[in-house]
């Protein structure tokens, strides 16, 4: 949504809203009640997890309060519903968010958030408002971008170059949606004042107490969510475009596995499991993601976007085994990435998928070798282990990959991050060592905010081909976001011709690659 129409419907909201609020106002300065004690929005609101009829809202309060939604089918909420949601207390940092349902399907939804004092319930905090569209019934247009890692290697909130602008320039693009690719928040990366790039320039950073050590307590980890909300473009961009949430390592630590136990000397908590259960807490807290009442801590999810698209979100750190050197010629628990039940579930639900595209959002890529020790170059982070047949964590990649061929699973395309540059790849059978695999490609973007570094060695057991790759120069890695190279893909499928087209772009919105791709009958 344009900056000034977005602008227009906050106006329209307050001044409705100053209004309806007056008799209040005149009491909330009154001799009898502070004006601290008003609910505030410092960290503004989002959406997610859209469906036909439904969407998650999120906010966070200043203080204890009770969240409120009204949303409308118009900007001028000429008619609006008003729904009571949960209350915001300290046990959850002051987060709420409701699943909205009820809503007109196909349709762009505007709505505003408020927080009623629950110490007094006379005061209210002023409405935010944002908008979203729910999902089609029928075949439309559709855009949507993905990307990943926010505010990574000490590169935070630069007040100097105007915060985190490549926000602001995809929410420009109007997107239906965003796939945040994982490492939403580097919660092992303090933020300091300053860093002194190679070139003599200085990195200045905006700074809080909960970002000057690698996070361990709940509130560590909290505060590293609500330090990236501080930059106003993202409010803005979580305002106006739908959000669904996948996590990587960074919302933990470092290539993190659930049996680690660490020696870095900056944790005095040992215990990853304990961290990550802390670290999760606070991403189900901070993110607008659905919560599964069944399994309320689960994050790998479809989400339908009408009959032209699916999207399969994983989960590739909550059930995988350690890291190490994955040359495991049989498959078990020590091969695991998605683990059985993820796996069961993904399966299925390709299996059962009437949409044209199948699209898999996945927060490590297939193809590139991401090592756990870089030094030795012996273990590794993600399934990609070296040329030759599938071995270790590959082996369930191959499995996947043979399922798809076998159940005749057509127009599946996977995004990804993690790596902090941008490619395209196809992968061939063809080409490959493993070859019982439909051809498919993998896109890859990123950085959001954070240094840039790349290219990755490729692993030729699927046989990926490189089609495009912006990366730093040799010899250069972690540059700074001044370099430019910070990157987000943009998805559009038109409905008419079904040809989905993938853009590569970077922090300007400037399309560095684009493929079309026709899909199968």
């Amino acid at each position: 949504m344009p900056s000034n129409r977005r602008k227009f419907i906050q106006q329209t909201a307050l001044a409705g809203a100053s209004l309806a609020l007056a008799p209040i106002q005149k009491t909330y300065w009154g001799i009898f009640r502070s004006p601290s004690m008003r609910p505030e929005m410092p960290l503004g609101i989002s959406s997610g997890d859209i469906l036909a009829d439904r969407a998650v809202i999120w906010s966070r309060s200043s203080r204890p309060s009770r969240m409120w939604i009204d949303w409308s089918a118009t900007e001028s909420f000429s008619t609006f519903k008003t729904v009571e949601g949960p209350a915001a207390l300290p046990e959850s940092d002051f987060t709420a968010k409701i699943d909205l349902s009820g809503l007109p399907q196909g349709q762009q939804i505007f709505y505003r958030v408020r927080f009623q004092s629950l110490e007094d319930l006379k005061l209210w905090s002023e409405p935010v408002t944002g908008t979203f569209r729910t999902t089609p019934k029928t075949a439309r247009n559709i855009r949507f971008l993905w990307s990943g890692d926010t505010c990574g290697q000490g590169y935070g909130i630069n007040p100097e170059i105007g915060g985190m602008k490549i926000y602001e320039t995809m929410r420009l693009r109007n997107p239906d949606f965003f796939i945040h690719s994982g490492d939403a928040i580097y919660a092992d990366n303090p933020i300091p004042s300053e860093i002194k790039l190679p070139d003599g320039r200085l990195w200045r950073n905006l700074v809080t107490d909960e970002k000057s050590k690698v996070a361990e307590s709940l509130a560590e980890f909290r505060g590293n969510y609500a330090y990236n909300l501080l930059d106003e473009n993202l409010r803005g961009f979580n305002a106006d475009v739908p959000i669904l949430y996948q996590w990587d390592d960074h919302e933990v630590l470092n290539n993190w596995y659930p049996q680690e136990i660490l020696t870095d000397p900056r944790y005095k908590e040992k215990s990853v499991a304990l961290l990550a259960a802390r670290g999760k807490r606070a991403f189900l807290e901070y993110t607008s993601i659905r919560t599964i009442l069944r399994d309320p801590e689960r994050i790998f999810r479809q989400i339908p976007y009408g009959p032209l698209l699916d999207v399969f979100m994983l989960d590739l750190r909550s059930y995988r085994s350690p890291n190490g050197p994955n040359r495991q010629t049989a498959p078990g628990e020590e091969t695991d990435l998605l683990g059985k039940t993820q796996m069961e579930w993904l399966k299925s639900a390709l299996k059962a998928s009437k949409a044209t595209w199948k699209v898999i959002a996945s927060d490590m890529p297939i193809g590139l070798i991401v090592y756990d020790d870089y030094l030795n170059k012996n273990t590794f982070e993600n399934g990609a282990n070296g040329s030759g047949q599938p071995l270790g964590r590959e082996l369930e990649m191959a499995n996947l990959l043979r399922f798809i061929l076998q159940n005749q699973i057509k127009n599946v395309v996977w995004l990804t991050a993690d790596v902090h540059y941008t490619a395209a790849l196809k992968y061939d059978p063809a080409a490959a060592q493993f070859k019982e695999f439909r051809p498919f490609y993998e896109f890859v973007s990123g950085p959001l905010n954070a240094g840039t570094f790349g290219p990755n060695e490729l692993d030729n057991t699927f046989g990926p081909k490189v089609l495009f790759q912006k990366t730093p120069p040799p010899g250069q890695a972690n540059l700074s976001p001044l370099s430019g190279m910070q990157f987000f893909g943009e998805v559009n499928i038109n409905a008419a011709t079904k040809v989905l087209t993938v853009d590569l772009k970077d922090m300007t919105g400037e399309s560095l690659y684009s493929l079309p791709l026709k899909a199968e009958g």
